[in-house]
């Protein structure tokens, strides 16, 4: 799983990455945060799909907190990541109090439990029709790289095989910072592409 944190050159992007991201001032990423979730708002993708996967997001990414909210308003059916181990489930949250009760990780993210018995998207039949992800840096041509322990990739290539004939859309959501050239992101064979990504 984490063969990729073996990569050099992708190794040293996330270091820049996180040096760019943590020296961001608050107010840059606020106003990012808004723009991106105003294109996500107003996205062909976004108002079709009924089943939606929301990543929590963390200091050091767009700011998905109003989407979320949005997503419970419009009636949505929303999951969000759960992490255990090497694995990475998609677990539904029914509205914002139950978001609000959420248990925090160590990396200070709120998160389901796996065994709390939510509707799991692997599970119910239907899957998830659009991705909000997450990541480190971005490529405008769909490449994306995230920390390195692989749980996106590994997770849509399972969704993929359980749902082959299901149409997907992946949208990632990025500060203008976190968009470098092709050939700053070296590519492997396990990364997944990215459809959209939207950015302020």
């Amino acid at each position: 799983m984490a063969k990729n944190l073996t990569n050099p050159l992708k190794a040293a992007l996330r270091k820049r990455m996180k040096d760019i991201l943590k020296s961001l001032p608050s107010e840059i990423k606020e106003r990012q945060s808004k723009a991106v979730t105003e294109k996500v708002l107003q996205s062909e993708a976004f108002r079709a799909a009924q089943r939606i996967s929301i990543y929590l997001s963390t200091l050091m990414e767009v700011n998905t907190t109003y989407l979320l909210s949005e997503c419970f308003r419009l009636e949505k059916h929303v999951f969000v990541p759960s992490y255990e181990g090497e694995r990475m489930e998609m677990l539904r949250l029914r509205n914002l109090k139950e978001y609000n009760t959420l248990p925090l990780t160590k990396w200070k993210i709120r998160q389901p439990d796996i065994r709390d018995g939510r509707e799991n998207a692997l599970t119910n039949g239907h899957g998830i029709d659009l991705f909000l992800i997450p990541g480190v840096a971005f490529t405008r041509s769909g490449g994306r790289m995230g920390h390195g322990m692989g749980y996106f990739d590994t997770y849509l290539k399972r969704h993929q095989s359980i749902y082959p004939h299901k149409k997907v859309t992946l949208t990632a959501l990025a500060f203008h910072e976190q968009i470098v050239d092709d050939h700053e992101l070296p590519l492997e064979k396990h990364d997944v592409r990215i459809h959209y990504i939207i950015t302020e």
